[in-house]
């Protein structure tokens, strides 16, 4: 039966990002068809400030940690895979002109996160907003709070999965998604007790319960909850629509949370309530993962075995005929 750990990944550009409580590693498929592995080890402010650490508090740092690290990660992949390389008449660019296509990548990366947010706003939180305005105008009628929020929920999730299922058809995209779905396959079989082998890792499901995807999913069905209790707290203030934006916006730290501890919970227990409260974002899975090649799973193994910890959290017993091996002059390292 599978059990819990508490490694977890990101697909990146031609590669895949591992992470434990003990150590950090990105696998990177090279140019030359090499794996390149770089590790480091795992630091967050939550061990330097205990406070950090608590319930709800703790999603809200790890949420903004990992968009920090993942956006490094993926600016690293890019470079390492030549991703960000250009050429010019056949012939390779110059390091100086690598080095300028980098910054440019860069730049153009930071001004889209800027563009994003200011995008994520207008879809995630104006456009609800003026949704339900307009079916009170419409049909002369004044919806209850949990009706408000609850159709405002739906347009969101409704935007995010168009979303997705738009860029899935991107090429680059798509390879992404692949080693999404190479990352899922990989710690299944790392917490069924299994060899990691790409025979055995591709016999696993790609969908799992504590996907980024499905966090994402269940941050928009809990804002229902919170964004009724503010409209009940706070009467009247659905009518003003920046005043309504900023409360959404102040309330996004604590869905944060919230969602991280239930998405926790869910990792960690397999039972009906858990399945249930998986389902949406399992679903969505079937969208922002694909099923990946060998050469992905080749990286996702790679990944995995760096970043595992010192003390496996789970049982590992059939690494032992491994390391026996290696005693023995055989070389098993995948890295």
């Amino acid at each position: 039966m599978a059990k819990y750990t508490s490694i977890g990944g990101q697909a990146l550009i031609e590669g895949i990002m591992m992470k434990s409580p003990e150590k950090t590693a990105m696998a990177v498929r090279m140019p030359n068809g090499e794996i390149d592995v770089t590790k480091s080890k795992t630091k967050s402010i939550k061990q330097k400030y205990k406070i950090l650490g608590i319930p709800i508090v703790r999603g809200v740092v790890g949420f903004i940690e990992s968009m920090t690290e993942g956006y490094k990660a993926m600016m690293t992949s890019a470079e390492k895979s030549g991703f960000t390389d250009l050429e010019e008449d056949g012939k390779e660019q110059t390091e100086k002109d690598k080095k300028k296509a980098n910054i440019f990548i860069s730049i153009a990366m930071v001004i889209g996160s800027v563009l994003g947010v200011a995008l994520a706003v207008a879809l995630f939180m104006f456009l609800p907003w003026v949704c339900v305005k307009g079916i009170e105008k419409l049909f002369e009628i004044t919806l209850s709070n949990i009706a408000k929020s609850a159709i405002e929920q739906f347009i969101k999730l409704s935007v995010f999965v168009l979303y997705m299922f738009a860029i899935s058809f991107m090429k680059d995209i798509k390879r992404v998604f692949m080693y999404h779905g190479a990352e899922h396959k990989t710690i299944f079989c790392y917490e069924k007790g299994l060899e990691l082998t790409v025979e055995n890792v591709r016999l696993q499901k790609r969908f799992h319960p504590r996907c980024g995807t499905s966090f994402m999913i269940l941050m928009i069905l809990i804002s229902i909850v919170f964004s009724t209790i503010a409209q009940i707290l706070l009467d009247g203030v659905y009518d003003n629509a920046l005043f309504w934006i900023l409360i959404k916006i102040a309330l996004i730290p604590i869905i944060c949370g919230v969602g991280y501890e239930v998405l926790k919970f869910c990792g960690r227990y397999d039972n009906i309530i858990t399945k249930i409260i998986s389902a949406p974002g399992l679903w969505m899975q079937r969208i922002s993962t694909k099923e990946p090649d060998d050469d992905m799973i080749e990286i996702a193994i790679a990944a995995l075995r760096a970043c595992e910890p010192e003390t496996p959290d789970v049982n590992r017993d059939i690494d032992k005929k491994e390391i026996e091996e290696t005693e023995k002059g055989t070389e098993n390292d995948d890295i």
